[in-house]
């Protein structure tokens, strides 16, 4: 075996180039000799620039021709296409923001309605801004025990469209930051017996329908399209995302317009391959490979809830992949939490002064996953202290009131306060305590008493607020 082809093995281990177009052209441009006079600059000189440009090709020039003539990206994307059952799939580098802002730009003009929930990534606020879009809020109900949001009730969307009979989209964040889901089936025929479409935010839910014991994707239970993170809960380069639509409802070539308008012309080779071999996995040993994931997280599971005190979240329509512990039992706070497990060198998803969000995926296995539960139980040995009432999360407890359109404040001119003087002023930024970057204010709504409540409390807990031009929250941006 040649040292080439050694280093392709380690390159490709689970031998999925011959599934996967984009991956097969990755490999083929890394192991062929090449004199590339396109960008990018660094012409992959390793020996003068260093290892960090090692495996840095373009798909203009590099998976493929710059024209593109051997269609290794188009036949890709079919292929996805064909596996969750859509028209359409596109290909993102620029992660589920891209995504949510394509969609946004696809479905509505300048000054539309469209039902949002509450749930929604900051990413999809911002689409809104970028189309022009009007939002008439849902929100998800909140489980009293645990101050986690659950499902966004079809009542409500149902209630929200019967105020704006004229909306033109129905955009969800399904799963939740905690992996809770909605009955989307329901949502999607609300939405279709008005002739408009359900998008569906599922940034947090690439593995849905590829195991019986989870949730089915959005596509399969009628949604018109989904947008998710290939890097989030599968194995793709961080930015790797996809778009998945049928057109029925929505237009291909405007999607395709808006999907280009908002994407870089120079695409990184890596992560659209990262995106072909993910789908030819999940494919291939997706349930096998899901089901190992999920056993991971039934023994974490187990041993978690013998410490005493923590509770180990489990809600009705919920990932089961999704571990969520609450911690206001143990008397322990999240933050000291999270830094006691950083400087063992297990790092979380989510902490905050009552709970941890770690993130078990494809990539984890016994070694790990040990680690985690081991580095949690020995935290909360050492910090455990009198229990505490739960206290819902700030970004699903606020009530959202709109005085302006979105876009209309973003680019209206604003003028920065004493926070103590903000009640009853229009926001003129997005504040959001990160994670999960839900907004708490948003451009165009009120300042309320609750609103800032939340978000100092949050700051002073330790919760890292961000978006906002200070992020002490010593002031805000309002509307001049």
């Amino acid at each position: 075996m040649t040292h080439a082809s050694e280093a392709l093995r380690d390159l490709d281990p689970l031998g999925l180039r011959t599934d996967a177009p984009l991956l097969d052209a990755y490999l083929r441009a890394i192991e062929e000799p090449r004199h590339p006079f396109t960008i990018p600059g660094h012409k992959g000189r390793t020996d003068r620039f260093g290892g960090f440009v090692a495996g840095d090709v373009p798909l203009y020039g590099g998976l493929d021709a710059p024209k593109l003539t051997g269609g290794v990206l188009r036949s890709a994307e079919d292929r996805a296409a064909r596996l969750w059952g859509a028209d359409v799939a596109r290909f993102s580098v620029g992660g589920s923001t891209h995504g949510n802002q394509a969609l946004a730009l696809a479905v509505g003009s300048p000054g539309d309605m469209v039902v949002v929930s509450r749930t929604l990534h900051r990413s999809l606020f911002l689409g809104l801004v970028l189309a022009g879009l009007e939002p008439a809020w849902v929100r998800p109900t909140v489980d009293s025990a645990t101050g986690l949001p659950r499902e966004v009730a079809p009542s409500a969307v149902a209630d929200a469209l019967e105020r704006h009979p004229d909306a033109r989209a129905v955009l969800l964040g399904d799963p939740s930051y905690v992996g809770t889901t909605s009955d989307l089936r329901a949502i999607a025929d609300l939405a279709h017996a008005r002739g408009i479409p359900l998008v569906v935010d599922a940034a947090w839910g690439a593995h849905f329908g590829f195991h019986p014991a989870v949730p089915a994707h959005a596509l399969s239970l009628g949604a018109d399209a989904l947008v998710t993170s290939v890097h989030k809960m599968l194995a793709g380069y961080s930015q790797a995302a996809l778009v998945l639509a049928l057109t029925d409802r929505i237009d291909a070539g405007r999607l395709d317009r808006a999907f280009d308008a908002t994407h870089t012309t120079s695409p990184a080779g890596a992560i659209l391959a990262s995106i072909d071999a993910s789908r030819a996995l999940l494919e291939r040993e997706g349930e096998a490979l899901l089901g190992q994931a999920l056993a991971l997280v039934a023994r974490a599971r187990a041993r978690l809830c013998e410490i005493d005190g923590l509770a180990v979240v489990d809600l009705p329509r919920s990932d089961p992949l999704r571990l969520v512990l609450l911690l206001a039992g143990t008397g322990a706070s999240g933050l000291d939490v999270e830094r006691d497990l950083l400087a063992d060198g297990v790092a979380l998803e989510m902490a905050d002064r009552d709970l941890l969000v770690p993130v078990v995926t494809l990539g984890d296995d016994d070694a790990s996953v040990n680690a985690l539960v081991t580095s949690v139980e020995r935290s909360i040995r050492r910090r455990s202290g009198h229990p505490r009432p739960v206290a819902p999360a700030a970004a699903w407890s606020i009530e959202p009131r709109t005085v302006r359109p979105p876009r209309d404040a973003f680019f209206a001119p604003r003028e920065r306060v004493p926070v103590a003087t903000a009640v009853g002023r229009v926001a003129a930024e997005l504040v959001a305590p990160y994670p999960p970057g839900i907004p708490v204010l948003a451009p165009g709504e009120e300042v309320s008493d609750a609103a800032l409540d939340v978000l100092l409390r949050a700051r002073d807990d330790g919760v890292r607020i961000a978006y906002a031009a200070d992020p002490t929250l010593a002031t805000l941006e309002v509307l001049a």
